[in-house]
Protein backbone atom coordinates (compact mmCIF):
# COMPACT_ATOMS: atom_id res chain seq x y z
CA UNK A 1 0.00 0.00 0.00
CA UNK A 2 1.40 3.43 -0.86
CA UNK A 3 1.83 6.19 1.85
CA UNK A 4 -0.80 8.67 2.42
CA UNK A 5 -0.39 11.96 0.99
CA UNK A 6 0.04 14.52 2.77
CA UNK A 7 -2.26 16.55 1.69
CA UNK A 8 -4.94 14.43 2.20
CA UNK A 9 -7.13 12.66 5.40
CA UNK A 10 -5.67 10.95 7.45
CA UNK A 11 -7.22 7.29 8.53
CA UNK A 12 -6.54 6.66 11.88
CA UNK A 13 -9.08 3.41 12.73
CA UNK A 14 -11.66 2.49 10.27
CA UNK A 15 -14.28 4.91 12.45
CA UNK A 16 -11.41 7.66 12.71
CA UNK A 17 -10.85 10.18 10.12
CA UNK A 18 -8.70 13.23 10.27
CA UNK A 19 -9.66 15.96 8.19
CA UNK A 20 -6.00 17.80 6.37
CA UNK A 21 -7.83 21.06 7.55
CA UNK A 22 -7.43 20.24 11.03
CA UNK A 23 -3.30 19.34 10.49
CA UNK A 24 -0.98 22.37 10.55
CA UNK A 25 2.16 22.20 9.15
CA UNK A 26 5.50 24.24 9.59
CA UNK A 27 8.70 23.33 7.82
CA UNK A 28 12.50 24.69 9.17
CA UNK A 29 16.04 23.41 7.94
CA UNK A 30 17.28 20.39 9.51
CA UNK A 31 20.66 19.35 11.00
CA UNK A 32 22.28 16.42 10.24
CA UNK A 33 23.07 14.69 6.80
CA UNK A 34 22.13 16.10 3.13
CA UNK A 35 25.74 18.38 1.90
CA UNK A 36 25.25 21.88 0.34
CA UNK A 37 21.30 20.48 1.00
CA UNK A 38 21.06 21.02 3.81
CA UNK A 39 21.81 24.93 3.56
CA UNK A 40 18.59 25.26 1.15
CA UNK A 41 16.21 23.00 1.95
CA UNK A 42 13.35 23.35 4.63
CA UNK A 43 13.18 19.58 4.97
CA UNK A 44 12.23 19.25 9.00
CA UNK A 45 8.63 19.02 9.36
CA UNK A 46 6.68 19.68 12.50
CA UNK A 47 3.10 18.14 12.29
CA UNK A 48 1.11 19.90 14.46
CA UNK A 49 -2.98 18.28 14.88
CA UNK A 50 -5.24 20.13 17.67
CA UNK A 51 -6.75 17.13 19.84
CA UNK A 52 -8.83 19.47 22.16
CA UNK A 53 -10.28 21.68 19.01
CA UNK A 54 -10.78 18.36 17.16
CA UNK A 55 -14.43 17.50 15.55
CA UNK A 56 -13.07 14.52 14.03
CA UNK A 57 -13.23 12.20 17.15
CA UNK A 58 -16.20 11.45 19.19
CA UNK A 59 -16.42 12.85 22.40
CA UNK A 60 -15.63 9.60 24.26
CA UNK A 61 -12.61 9.01 22.07
CA UNK A 62 -11.38 12.87 22.79
CA UNK A 63 -11.54 12.57 26.42
CA UNK A 64 -9.67 8.41 26.21
CA UNK A 65 -6.77 10.51 23.73
CA UNK A 66 -6.37 13.48 26.23
CA UNK A 67 -5.81 11.59 29.43
CA UNK A 68 -3.77 9.22 27.78
CA UNK A 69 -1.84 11.74 25.80
CA UNK A 70 -2.14 14.60 28.87
CA UNK A 71 2.01 14.53 29.06
CA UNK A 72 2.76 15.14 25.38
CA UNK A 73 0.54 17.33 25.12
CA UNK A 74 1.33 21.53 24.10
CA UNK A 75 -1.54 23.22 24.73
CA UNK A 76 -3.72 20.78 23.61
CA UNK A 77 -2.02 20.03 20.70
CA UNK A 78 0.34 17.15 19.82
CA UNK A 79 3.10 18.23 17.89
CA UNK A 80 5.59 15.30 15.85
CA UNK A 81 9.04 16.57 14.61
CA UNK A 82 10.38 14.44 11.85
CA UNK A 83 13.73 15.47 10.56
CA UNK A 84 15.09 11.53 10.18
CA UNK A 85 14.77 11.91 6.00
CA UNK A 86 16.83 14.26 3.99
CA UNK A 87 13.77 14.91 1.73
CA UNK A 88 11.14 16.93 2.92
CA UNK A 89 7.90 14.70 1.19
CA UNK A 90 9.43 11.61 3.14
CA UNK A 91 9.83 13.62 6.19
CA UNK A 92 6.05 14.77 6.34
CA UNK A 93 5.05 10.99 5.39
CA UNK A 94 7.05 9.90 8.80
CA UNK A 95 5.11 12.76 10.75
CA UNK A 96 1.89 11.39 9.54
CA UNK A 97 2.66 7.90 10.10
CA UNK A 98 3.99 8.30 13.58
CA UNK A 99 0.69 10.65 14.45
CA UNK A 100 -1.36 7.82 13.18
CA UNK A 101 0.40 5.44 15.23
CA UNK A 102 0.33 7.29 18.59
CA UNK A 103 -3.51 8.04 17.85
CA UNK A 104 -4.33 4.28 17.91
CA UNK A 105 -2.61 3.60 20.80
CA UNK A 106 -4.04 6.30 22.56
CA UNK A 107 -7.58 5.44 21.34
CA UNK A 108 -7.51 1.73 22.08
CA UNK A 109 -10.02 0.75 24.16
CA UNK A 110 -8.99 -0.08 28.06
CA UNK A 111 -7.75 -3.86 28.79
CA UNK A 112 -10.05 -5.78 30.71
CA UNK A 113 -9.99 -5.35 34.62
CA UNK A 114 -8.02 -8.07 36.13
CA UNK A 115 -9.91 -10.92 38.10
CA UNK A 116 -7.94 -11.66 41.60
CA UNK A 117 -7.11 -14.87 42.45
CA UNK A 118 -5.93 -16.99 45.37
CA UNK A 119 -3.13 -18.53 45.44
CA UNK A 120 -3.55 -22.59 45.59
CA UNK A 121 -2.95 -24.98 48.15
CA UNK A 122 0.23 -26.18 46.66
CA UNK A 123 1.77 -23.01 45.74
CA UNK A 124 1.60 -21.89 49.57
CA UNK A 125 2.63 -25.55 50.53
CA UNK A 126 5.97 -24.68 47.86
CA UNK A 127 6.59 -21.47 48.88
CA UNK A 128 6.86 -22.59 52.71
CA UNK A 129 8.55 -25.36 51.88
CA UNK A 130 11.34 -23.57 50.04
CA UNK A 131 11.26 -21.18 52.74
CA UNK A 132 12.16 -24.29 55.59
CA UNK A 133 15.13 -25.04 53.06
CA UNK A 134 16.37 -21.90 52.72
CA UNK A 135 16.21 -21.00 56.47
CA UNK A 136 18.31 -24.82 57.36
CA UNK A 137 20.72 -23.46 54.91
CA UNK A 138 21.40 -20.42 56.29
CA UNK A 139 21.52 -21.74 59.73
CA UNK A 140 24.07 -24.12 58.71
CA UNK A 141 26.08 -21.30 58.52
CA UNK A 142 26.43 -19.60 61.57
CA UNK A 143 28.55 -20.23 64.15
CA UNK A 144 28.51 -22.16 67.20
CA UNK A 145 29.44 -20.79 70.25
CA UNK A 146 32.86 -21.87 71.89
CA UNK A 147 32.18 -23.72 75.48
CA UNK A 148 34.71 -22.66 77.90
CA UNK A 149 36.97 -25.45 78.62
CA UNK A 150 37.98 -25.73 82.32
Amino acid sequence: MAPPRPSDDLQVTPAVRIPAAELAWRFSRSSGPGGQNVNTTDSRVELVFDLMASRALPPVLQARALRRLEDKLVDGAIVIAASEHRSQWQNRVAAQRRLVELLQEALKPPPPPRRPTKPTRGSMERRLAAKKQRSAIKGQRRSRPQLPED
